[in-house]
């Protein structure tokens, strides 16, 4: 019952909108990290990206500064879906590092890009955190953030069904 509730809840739409903007400022905020990423993506400004899971779409654009900006468009020049239906599998897969599994429609120049930007772009929490707290807090937090995503990592290979013992992905 509770897994069914869970399913069939939607958030008011102006949670999501407002969810959606704030994504959209994070992905550039670690974007503004990596003047590499942001010369690939200024290179394919202006077109349509649309990334999809489940009843979620986002459609992004690069602009002529190498940043995202929401978009708002019919078409697609690059659409990515995330398969996998499950909220629980897909947390799971990203808990133990994997890529979720993704069905690539448009742009083999754009999905190449964007692919790269996946393998080479990360958000550095611990330059954010000790700009705040100061190093060794973050420093430490970070450490801390670690051991408890190592913890978690273990516990979803221990679970039954898993076959992240085996070194494969379900």
């Amino acid at each position: 019952m509770v897994t069914q509730m869970a399913t069939n809840f939607q958030p008011p739409s102006w949670v999501v909108d407002e969810s959606v903007n704030r994504l959209v400022l994070f992905l550039n905020h670690v974007l503004m990290s990596e003047p590499e990423a942001m010369a690939r993506l200024a290179r394919q400004k202006g077109q349509r990206i649309e990334l999809c899971w489940d009843r979620i779409q986002l459609q992004l654009t690069p602009t002529p500064a190498g940043l995202l900006e929401r978009g708002r468009f019919d078409g697609f020049d690059l659409r990515l879906t995330v398969t996998e239906e499950s909220p629980v599998a897909l947390a799971s897969s990203l808990a133990r590092g994997d890529k979720p599994r993704v069905r690539i429609e448009g742009d083999v120049q754009l999905a190449a890009e964007v692919n790269w930007l996946i393998d080479h772009v990360r958000w550095d929490a611990e330059e954010d955190l000790a700009r705040l707290i100061g190093d060794a807090a973050a420093h430490t937090l970070v450490q801390t953030a670690h051991k408890a995503l190592e913890a978690l990592r273990s516990f979803v290979a221990r679970r039954p069904g898993s076959d992240l013992r085996t070194g494969s992905a379900a």
